[in-house]
């Protein structure tokens, strides 16, 4: 039987499809990669299809019958020795010395490290999968195989490029933004070959116009399917009250995007205004001198916010059963994993208007409340308002279950990111090229490599 005729039954839905799907990191306790990869991936297989993901560390769970193949790294930002200084054993080959030599620099190896390592695993063995799905690592060498006849689609759940601006203009002085601008030095590469690859799926229709504006990429080539949550894990908890006054949010990265510091912000203000009880639970790790951190004690904060590092998923529901409010303060959200994950377990929640977080909350306000990013008073103000109205905090819990409920489900993700491999591979079942696309010239690898 030719390759044509194979893709042919794939089309058909006369065979599976063999999907490749790479993720550079999926830890599966912290950050949205490794939840997106985990539950796609189980559905896609629950459909029938035969999917195997290539990970770095943080390996991602995977389960439902996805095969894992584990594309060991140095693993230079593991969490509890971040920025290790690995032993001169360790190094394998040269991809190791470009990972390590690009860290010790000041820059963020692991999308292009990990697509090397990914096309050395991939590159004799192309005609045995159907389509690579990368997940946003967006390197050269993704990219190249995908000019070497594997059709590809890519991820990208937001523009990085808006972390960057956000961490340049919260700087604090030169030495930190040229630190910024070289540790994002990865985003020139990113927005190069996003331009590039012919497939992008991204998660809500704000993500969609931004990643255009902000990238360059055409919208007609951008797809959306959003995301969806696991019901059976996020949920209401019976026997569990509510505690007066706690607030929980969860960060998964300790960066100014995620907004953290207005939150601090209107905590003091609450307590300014004597709300004596108000104590905030931060689901996730502050850096290291982090400036959250810093205010934290700077405002006397110290017996009043929590940092409570990793937690396990029951973990995390538990406290969500327990918070009187929740609140999402990003500066900018693709989409909002956590926003979702707390909607169904009915706790009443409050968001700002930040990228995607309207669009996935519903801009009516009755499944939850909104106000504008980076306003502390703002925040503060509605917090009180919800602590002080339990019935209508109530409903608003009530109203914020059906929603993620009825709009967000792993089971829809599958099926509507199915649709787009189906149509990636109809454009490439009978013109399947030698190559596609542009290749990068040796002159834009080595600018993405020593520009910050």
């Amino acid at each position: 039987m030719s390759e044509k005729e194979y893709l042919s039954l794939a089309l058909s839905g006369k065979r599976p499809l063999r999907i490749a799907f790479t993720v550079y990191r999926g830890n599966p306790t912290s950050g949205g990669q490794g939840v997106y990869t985990r539950y796609l991936t189980r559905e896609i297989a629950a459909l029938g299809h035969k999917v195997e993901v290539f990970s770095g560390q943080p390996y991602p769970e995977v389960e439902g019958g996805v095969e894992l193949t584990k594309v060991s790294s140095l693993d230079l930002y593991r969490e509890d020795d971040p920025f290790r200084i690995p032993r001169l054993k360790e190094f394998r080959d040269l991809i190791d010395l470009k990972e390590f030599a690009i860290m010790s620099t000041g820059g963020f190896p692991e999308p292009r490290t990990f697509g090397m390592r990914v096309y050395s695993a991939l590159k004799t063995s192309i005609a045995d999968y159907d389509l690579l799905h990368d997940n946003q690592s967006l390197s050269w060498s993704i990219l190249r195989l995908q000019n070497e006849g594997l059709p590809t689609l890519a991820s990208i759940h937001h523009p990085i490029t808006i972390d960057k601006k956000l961490g340049l203009e919260h700087a604090e002085g030169i030495k930190e933004r040229f630190g910024v601008a070289r540790f994002y030095g990865f985003v020139r590469m990113q927005t190069k070959v996003a331009k590039r690859i012919e497939h992008l799926i991204t998660v809500s229709h704000t993500s969609a116009i931004d990643i255009s504006k902000e990238m360059g990429v055409e919208l007609s080539r951008l797809s959306v399917v959003p995301i969806g949550v696991d019901p059976t894990t996020f949920r209401p908890l019976e026997g569990i009250e509510r505690e007066p006054g706690l607030i929980v949010t969860t960060a998964s990265a300790d960066v100014p995007l995620k907004g953290l510091s207005y939150l601090v912000e209107a905590v003091r203000m609450l307590k300014a205004r004597g709300n004596c009880d108000i104590k905030l639970a931060i689901i996730g790790q502050p850096k290291a001198e982090s400036p959250v951190q810093r205010s934290v004690e700077k405002l006397g904060l110290k017996d009043s916010i929590q940092f409570l590092g990793r937690v396990t998923q029951q973990e995390m529901v538990e406290l969500y059963a327990r918070a009187s409010v929740a609140v999402v303060p990003s500066l900018y959200e693709g989409f909002s994993l956590p926003a979702i994950e707390i909607m169904a377990c009915g706790v009443p929640l409050i968001v700002t208007d930040g990228g995607a977080l309207p669009e996935v909350v519903g801009g009516d306000g009755t499944a939850a409340r909104i106000v504008r990013a980076g306003d502390s008073s703002a925040l503060a103000r509605e917090i009180a308002a919800v602590l002080s109205d339990g019935e209508s905090a109530q409903k608003m819990g009530n109203r914020a279950i059906l929603r993620a409920r009825s709009k967000f489900s792993w089971r829809a993700a599958a099926l509507g990111t199915v649709d787009r491999y189906l149509e990636v591979l109809d454009g490439a079942a009978f013109s399947r090229p030698e190559t596609t696309g542009v290749s990068p010239s040796d002159d834009d690898a080595f600018l993405d490599e020593v520009a910050p």
